[in-house]
């Protein structure tokens, strides 16, 4: 049993047997946080589905109205709680649902970028990059092809700086179609090479697959 929800109903019997005015209180906030956790991991769920539906064929698949409310849902708990890492980590979902499910750059991108500031605050790493990856491919998408090199150059620093190898190398497969456009080949030829060499060691072939297809561009 999550710890979160023993001590609420700890709290419940103080709150009935002690007469403890504030133990109620306490107990919805410790559900509270186990409700925002889960809304943000069954909108991950969706999104997944999402993403594999896309990869199969890209006209069956569909928004399921679930997955932006669930991610709502857990930004709107978590701020309640004063959850600022909670809170960034939800606003990045919100931002790349709509971005990614919506196609909505315009609605994604301020939500990106308060999702990076409260995540830049609270020195959460790994949203930093996530959110800078999505505000790049936003920059990509409406042509500012200098902007989206640095979201992604400074996004694929911080995965590298925490491990996050599979990252990298999906992020240099939008940097290969930046260089490509850009017209820097050989930039595009050395990013292309270390990401065969990270996706290969890790057997990840769906992004071996994504990198040969923008090595094809060049």
């Amino acid at each position: 049993m999550d710890e979160r929800i023993e001590r609420s109903r700890l709290a419940y019997e103080r709150a009935l047997f002690e007469s403890d005015a504030g133990a109620l209180a306490e107990a919805e906030r410790e559900l509270d946080g186990v409700e925002a956790d889960l809304a943000l991991a069954r909108g991950r769920v969706i999104h997944g589905r999402f993403l594999q539906q896309r990869a199969e064929d890209p006209e069956q698949a569909r928004e399921d109205p679930h997955e932006l409310a669930l991610f709502e849902r857990a930004a709107e708990l978590y701020r309640a709680r004063g959850d600022v890492r909670g809170e960034a980590e939800a606003l990045f979902w919100v931002g790349c649902c709509q971005q990614v499910v919506r196609r909505d750059n315009e609605a994604a991108v301020p939500v990106l970028w308060r999702s990076l500031e409260l995540a830049t605050e609270t020195e959460d790493t790994m949203t930093m990059s996530e959110a800078l990856r999505h505000l790049g491919i936003a920059e990509h998408a409406a042509g500012r092809l200098e902007a989206a090199r640095l979201h992604l150059e400074e996004s694929t620093r911080l995965r590298r700086e925490i491990g996050a190898w599979l990252g990298v190398a999906s992020n240099l497969v939008g940097l290969i179609y930046i260089a490509t456009a850009q017209d820097r080949r050989d930039d595009a030829l050395r990013l292309a090479e270390e990401a065969r060499a990270i996706a290969g060691a890790s057997g990840a072939q769906g992004l071996v697959r994504q990198i040969e297809e923008a090595s094809a561009q060049l």
